[in-house]
């Protein structure tokens, strides 16, 4: 269960690379509508605003493709292997299973003819009322059915990975061998699914009045609802299952729901989005979506832990500073550029349960500070880029001034916490071991050397003791026979920034930014070992 939800979190980065991408394009071009930055002869251009326009229209179909990216990206990221097959396979599955909730539906007279608000207020709804009902459907690539947003696209996907980890080995008989193996796949999908949408067909209703309960909740909640995202999205670091906790908050119910523009939308993010892109944005509802996203980050991730960095560093020992100096610049300026800040945290999480707490306490009152000054800064990276294009060049709305004041403040109190802490209670964070000659500091020659994916393979126990191999933006997710026998010191000589066992089997590498690099590595070394054997044993044979 634990490794299933481990992949699980990491395939749901997938379409978040690409929605945040648009993000970041949707928010450049925003500024060109700003007259107070690019005047008013170019932001009232004609050129200006086709391309604007052109723009969010490639944006607002990035997220309308949402679900079966989320089920694409589930389904290949399960699958043990052939994920290609994986990835097409989920494309027919997805769309069968939209169109039997769509003939379901029709059954019951129910269309996007009978549910048009118009239509429901001719039969004596109010305008609420009709509103209501009729958001709980929508269409999905051309097929009316329920709005189920990303969590279709997670159950199917989720279903296909299961079916293709199940046959896309197996052998029919002779007569019929040319459906066998990857070829089958596709054809349980066909047959299965069609069960997945008649059971959907009659829970979705209550599982949806559920989530939009809990969705209700938090927004009612306010400032102590924030706050506990923010707490739990940082005490679950170490895991790796703050991904599930992020995209349930940016793609679902449970971070809101709004009418932008006519349309439903649900999730922070998507909320967020939908506003910038629309014509005519309302502050109000972008204000309410950002409480959720990037502005809550900014001060920790671009003041106090760069100024944690810092307080590692004088603490360290005198003899041990030069060492780790260039390690902690590195992290300080990645947290603070692109909002990745594991390798800082992995730096005393393990070691300092007071630390983490204290992190994760200043994080749920960054995000409650935020909503509390009606800060309206959004997307969802957290570094000084997306301040920069999301607030600074988006206009005093955003009151992104308060964000570095908050700032300013979170990085003189990470800086005395953390420095009192580590020399009250001999926390062994960098440069504080006895042996000066420990590697404290990631040796990027290594790192860059032919020789990483063997120094990795190595360390971890070799190629008989790895089972899977995957990353997530900063970290090497692997599945090993056994944890035990991983030798920390060596991966440590790898560049590893620290590293997380999380039981018997599941084991995760922290490399930050290099994470794809390492990867590539320990893949091919393992793909060139398993080569090797292979050459070996033919010509073996052939003496």
């Amino acid at each position: 269960m634990r490794t299933s939800i481990q992949k699980l979190g990491k395939t749901l980065m997938g379409p978040l690379s690409i929605i945040v991408a648009s993000g970041l394009l949707l928010g450049i071009v925003s500024i060109l509508q700003n007259p107070d930055l690019v005047g008013e002869t170019i932001s009232n251009a004609t050129v200006i605003q086709n391309f604007i326009g052109g723009v969010r229209a490639i944006v607002s179909m990035m997220f309308g493709l949402l679900p079966i990216l989320f089920a694409i990206s589930v389904a290949t990221g399960m699958a043990k292997e052939d994920r290609e097959i994986a990835g097409f396979s989920v494309v027919i599955g997805f769309v069968i299973f939209h169109v039997v909730i769509s003939y379901l539906l029709s059954l019951n007279n129910i269309t996007s003819e009978t549910t048009s608000v118009e239509y429901l207020m001719n039969l004596g709804n109010t305008q609420v009322q009709a509103f209501e009902i009729s958001s709980a459907y929508e269409q999905m690539l051309g097929i009316f059915t329920y709005r189920m947003g990303i969590f279709a696209g997670i159950l199917v996907g989720l279903w296909t990975a299961f079916i293709h980890n199940r046959y896309h080995t197996k052998q029919l008989p002779t007569a019929l061998s040319f459906f066998s193996g990857n070829r089958f796949v596709p054809i349980v999908i066909i047959v299965t699914i069609p069960f997945i949408s008649i059971i959907s067909y009659f829970i979705w209703p209550y599982f949806n009045t559920f989530i939009n309960g809990l969705g209700g909740l938090i927004s009612k909640s306010g400032i102590i609802g924030t706050f506990m995202y923010g707490f739990s999205e940082r005490i679950l670091i170490p895991t790796g299952l703050h991904h599930v906790l992020n995209q349930l908050i940016r793609f679902t119910p449970i971070g809101g729901t709004a009418v932008v523009d006519g349309e439903t939308v649900s999730g922070a993010l998507s909320i967020f989005n939908a506003v910038l892109s629309s014509p005519n944005p309302d502050i109000d509802i972008l204000r309410e979506s950002t409480r959720f996203l990037t502005q809550g980050y900014h001060p920790f991730m671009l003041f106090g832990l760069p100024a944690a960095c810092y307080a590692m560093y004088k603490t360290a020992y005198f003899e041990n500073r030069p060492k780790i100096k260039g390690m902690l610049i590195a992290a300080a300026a990645t947290s603070f550029t692109t909002g990745i800040t594991e390798p800082i945290e992995f730096a005393f999480i393990f070691i300092s349960p007071v630390l983490w707490l204290f992190h994760a306490f200043m994080a749920g009152l960054s995000f409650m500070l935020m909503t509390l000054l009606d800060v309206a800064v959004g997307n969802a990276g957290g570094g000084m880029i997306d301040l920069t294009i999301f607030g600074i060049l988006q206009g005093g709305y955003t009151r992104w001034y308060l964000v570095v004041l908050v700032g300013l403040a979170y990085a003189v109190i990470y800086y005395f916490v953390f420095k009192y802490v580590i020399e009250k209670m001999n926390v062994k964070t960098p440069g504080r071991t006895i042996d000066s000659d420990s590697s404290e500091e990631p040796k990027d020659v290594s790192f860059h050397s032919d020789s990483l994916g063997a120094n990795i393979l190595h360390a971890l126990g070799g190629k008989e003791n790895i089972l899977e191999v995957d990353n997530c933006i900063s970290r090497l997710r692997l599945v090993l026979n056994d944890t035990s026998i991983v030798n920390d010191s060596l991966l440590k000589e790898t560049g590893s920034l620290g590293s997380v066992k999380l039981d018997k089997h599941n084991f995760q590498v922290v490399y930050g930014p290099k994470v794809e690099h390492a990867a590539r590595s320990l893949k091919k070394e393992m793909k060139n070992s398993t080569d090797s054997f292979h050459t070996s044993n033919e010509d073996n044979l052939n003496i």
